[in-house]
């Protein structure tokens, strides 16, 4: 029996007659990258392919010497006659799930992806194929996301709330996705914006590759505390109980996280509200993907991806949990 096209091993995801991997944990020589979240983009690499909208962002983390190619969405190259294509996922500005097509067996493997129209992300398209490898961060029924609209409604009334009780706002969001999705949809009439340096850093790369986002201002310590009063304040996870918040009280402080949907999350981040808002897809998300790319092989890679496999293999699917070293990029905010 021929082997599939694809493979999956100790190194990564791995097409042998292209001679490349998808999305590698290990060192190897051709590397095709999905997105630039750390745990599908590692260093060491001889080569890596990728979306163009990535490029200033994957030199920024991986280092501006790597060798890098890039392509637009939909335009195929040929690989030792394996044709290789990048189409939207919607899960971060030039994420891109990778299809994968030899005499007629075509493999789509998503990355992290989400189906809502994030206003700054290409929304997610499906690819018809035989054989779809999903994520399954939230592969749990519990997981269900409430339009973008009504979450960002929450997140301004929250802003000028503290904002009316003389109170600085700060968000700790994940730098690099999150942040620039609510930078985008945020009311800036209501007031001045301000970002971690880490965000600040990111929102360059990006805009370096086309992305269209609001002014902001970076934190600095030339900054007088008094000018933060009643603005919104963009950070990261690790800031919350240091000393770089200082400056900023009186304040209050909320998270935006997918995992905010569960109780006990919020309080151990030390957070003071939680608003419920993933750059993943939830269950319906899920399934809907699923379903529309037509396969009837799917592979689940990290999440709740034994529950989730368990649950596609009931519905009539020929799937199975693969064990990857993809962790989700909102557990390591």
């Amino acid at each position: 029996m021929a082997k599939p096209l694809i493979q999956f091993t100790e190194k990564g995801i791995y097409c042998e007659k292209a001679g490349l991997y998808i999305d590698p944990w290990k060192p190897v020589q051709r590397a095709v990258i999905t997105h630039a979240h750390a745990d599908h983009a590692r260093p060491g690499m001889g080569g890596y392919l990728a979306h163009a909208h990535s490029s200033a962002i994957l030199k920024q983390r991986l280092g501006e010497d790597i060798k890098l190619q890039t392509l637009n969405y939909n335009e195929p190259i040929k690989v030792n006659g394996v044709s290789i294509s990048l189409h939207p996922s919607g899960h971060i500005y030039g994420a891109a799930q990778i299809c994968l097509d030899y005499k007629g067996e075509r493999w789509v493997i998503s990355g992290d992806y989400k189906l809502e129209d994030d206003g700054l992300s290409q929304p997610f398209e499906p690819v018809a194929c035989d054989h779809f490898v999903t994520e399954s961060t939230f592969g749990l029924p519990v997981f269900k996301w409430e339009r973008q609209e009504k979450i960002i409604s929450e997140i301004n009334h929250w802003w000028r709330t503290n904002q009316e009780a003389g109170k600085t706002s700060i968000i700790t969001v994940y730098a690099l996705g999150k942040a620039q999705r609510l930078l985008k949809a945020i009311d800036h009439n209501i007031g001045k914006v301000f970002v971690h340096g880490a965000i600040y850093n990111v929102n360059q790369a990006l805009e370096k590759d086309g992305a269209q986002l609001p002014a902001c201002t970076r934190v600095e310590p030339s900054i007088h505390k008094d000018d933060y009063k009643g603005q919104l304040i963009f950070t990261t996870g690790g800031s919350i109980g240091t000393s770089w918040m200082n400056k900023f009280q009186p304040y209050e402080t909320a998270s935006v996280s997918g995992w905010m949907n569960i109780r006990g999350i919020k309080r151990r981040r030390g957070s003071g509200h939680g608003f419920v808002m993933s750059d993943h897809a939830d269950w319906p998300g899920l399934l809907e993907a699923v379903k529309a790319t037509g396969a009837s092989n799917i592979y689940v890679t990290h999440g709740y991806a034994s529950i989730f496999a368990r649950y596609l293999t009931d519905q009539g699917y020929n799937a199975q949990e693969i064990d990857t070293q993809f962790v989700g990029d909102e557990l390591l905010d």
